[in-house]
Formats: structure tokens, sequence, C-alpha cells
């Protein structure tokens, strides 16, 4: 039985559905996906370059800014190419193992986000609650192994969901997932098989990961506001917020978006509603995060204006 279950799914075949409700927009989308792309690799790539040649920025922060950009690369790049591959020649087709890979890399990505996300709001309550101790604590072997424990964590907490994806039972040979990716809970309800176990291990998984930074987030930041409160100058408070607003932003953006997505009941809300909600934190939060993170940053401004100027 189990062999001819290894043998049905080397022979299954998905359909991705992707945005096909719209043929007459497929130049359209191609051109906006594309474009959204471009602009996500460029801007993450120039803050890469920009934090890794500027000695002013060798901190904690910029740090693990660094490994969000290179994070934004990886998740935007696991689903954005097979999408604009969609929209350029019209072929939905993506194979049983890419599929399986393909969720893997995005829920193993996604993951090491929350993470990484909860790692820096622990170093923006230390810059902010412990400034006197800031280099101590965040010391560079610190920040190393925090970044590296992100990463590990994200790639361990995708295998199990993924490995309960792949041992679904489908109904035929010929899958259509209407998503624009092998989203797990698409595949989910294609299933033949009992997937009770399966839908266990995705809330379990997903709770313990979700829940957890997302409350080790909220306390950073009470102690942070509550820091912050107790300041007496007006340009301490300031300076105190500015360090963390940015990250808040970001943060609070991201979460907002994936709590209405995924806990907010499904039958209020549609396919295309939870098409563009996904998105918005796939596409649009990885392209955006380089700018709100130097748009009002003086450091990142100039250590760009200084790039700029030794390239002329």
């Amino acid at each position: 039985m189990l062999h001819a279950r290894e043998n049905h799914s080397r022979e299954v075949e998905f359909l991705i559905v992707g945005f096909s409700d719209f043929p007459h927009l497929r130049l359209p989308l191609y051109l906006f996906f594309l474009l959204v792309y471009i602009l996500t690799l460029v801007g993450n790539l120039v803050l890469i370059i920009v934090i890794v040649l500027s000695p002013k920025l060798k901190t904690p922060m910029y740090f693990f800014l660094c490994n969000l950009s290179s994070l934004d690369i990886a998740y935007t790049s696991v689903t954005a190419p097979k999408l604009i591959h969609i929209f350029a020649v019209n072929n939905h087709r993506i194979s049983f193992w890419q599929c399986i890979a393909q969720l893997y890399f995005f829920i193993a990505f996604g993951s090491t986000e929350y993470l990484l996300l909860t790692l820096m709001s622990y170093d923006r309550y230390v810059a902010v609650c412990k400034p006197l101790h800031y280099r101590v604590v965040m010391s560079p072997m610190l920040c190393r192994a925090g970044a590296a424990g992100t990463w590990i964590g994200g790639l361990l907490a995708s295998i199990p969901t993924a490995t309960a994806a792949a041992n679904i039972y489908y109904c035929s040979n010929n899958i259509i997932i209407n998503h624009f990716f092998c989203d797990m809970m698409a595949l989910v309800k294609l299933a033949c098989s009992d997937t009770t176990m399966t839908r266990a291990v995705i809330f379990v998984e997903g709770m313990l990961i979700l829940m957890t930074c997302f409350l080790l987030t909220v306390i950073s930041y009470i102690c942070i506001l509550s820091t912050i409160v107790r300041i007496h100058s007006s340009g301490g408070k300031f300076k105190a917020f500015s360090t963390c607003a940015s990250h808040l932003s970001v943060v609070s953006i991201f979460y907002v978006l994936i709590f209405y997505l995924y806990l907010k009941p499904k039958s209020e809300i549609s396919l295309s509603q939870g098409k563009l909600l996904t998105v918005l934190y796939v596409y649009f939060i990885p392209m955006f995060n380089p700018i709100v993170y130097s748009f009002r940053n003086k450091d990142v401004q100039m250590a760009l204006k200084k790039l700029f100027d030794k390239g002329h």
C-alpha cells in the first residue's frame, strides 16, 4: 500500500490556477509581478551591499537587517519565478516533488522570518531598555548564533508539514490547486485520504511558531514602551522610539496580515481576497522592507550616498 502510494505520488501533476480567472490581464499581471520581483531583488541587494561595505553599519541591528534582506530575497524567490513563468508561457503545470519542494521552502523561510523578526525585537528591547549592557548582551558571537538559529529553526520547522504533504493521497493524477503556489491548505482540501493527522500537524506547528514569536514580540515592545514612558525628556523619548519605529511598523503590518488571513473564519474570506492578502505579505512586505528600514534612517542614507559617490 505504501509502495503504491509512493508510485501514485510520483505520477501526480498539479495545475496551479494562479490568476487565470482574469485571462485578459495575463500580460499586465506578468509585467506587474516581474516588476515587483525585480524591485524586491534590487532593493534588498542594495541594502545588503550598503550594510556590508559601510563600517559605520557594523552593528547588531544592521547585521540582522542584512539577514532579513537575504531572507526576503529567498522567500520571494520560492514562488515568484514560477508565477512569472506561468504568466509568460501560460503553463500551469508543476510536478509533485517540485510542489513539495516549493511548499517546504515557503514554510521554512516564512518560519525563519517569524524567528528573525522576534530576534530583532529582542535586539531593540536590549538597545532601549538596557543600553549600557547592549554591546555585552548583543555580542558578535551571540548575534551570529542567533541568526544561524533562526535559519536552522525555520528549515527544521517546515519538515513535519512538508512530510505530511508528501504523504497525502490524491484522487487523480491531475490536481487543480486554486492558488498561485503550492499552499498547504489548498493541498489538504484536494486529499482523498483522511487528513485529520495532517491538519493537526499544520495547526500545532503553525500555532507553536506563530504564537510564540508573536507573544515574545509583544512582551519586548511592552517593555520598550514602558521604558520610553519613564524617560523625562521629549528628545530622549523620540530618540528611543525612533530606534525601533521601523521594525515596529514592519512587524505590525506582518502580523495583522497573517492573523487576518489565517485566523479569520474562511467563510468570511473569499478565494480572491485570500490570494490578494497572500500577495501582500509574500511580495509587498519583502519589497517595501528596504524602503521602510532606510526611509528615516540617516546612517543608511549616508552610507548609500557615499556608495553612489564612489561609483561616480
